[in-house]
């Protein structure tokens, strides 16, 4: 019979297993986000300027509502666009 090793698979094996999300923010103990840094808001939204949701971010509730707020008013003062096509 042949070992585990022995075997190529057509498509990766840990496909299926996720890993554990978890709040960066709670991890690295982030008390701030600051409206006016458009380079770490930019990670919590996708290519067409819209937020990414928290079950892909895995943010918390409460700091997935801070971010919505902190990018709202970066949009408000021109630092991020409503709406772009070549955001990153």
């Amino acid at each position: 019979m042949a070992s585990r090793d022995d075997i190529k698979f057509l498509s990766n094996p840990k496909i299926g297993q996720n890993r554990k999300k978890y709040c960066r923010f709670k991890r690295y103990g982030i008390r701030h986000i600051d409206y006016k840094d458009p380079d770490f808001l930019l990670q919590f939204v996708n290519e067409q300027g819209k937020l990414l949701p928290r079950r892909i971010t895995g943010n918390s509730l409460k700091w997935q509502r801070r971010i919505a707020v902190a990018v709202k008013r970066a949009r408000h003062l021109a630092m991020l666009p409503y709406l772009t096509d070549q955001l990153k």
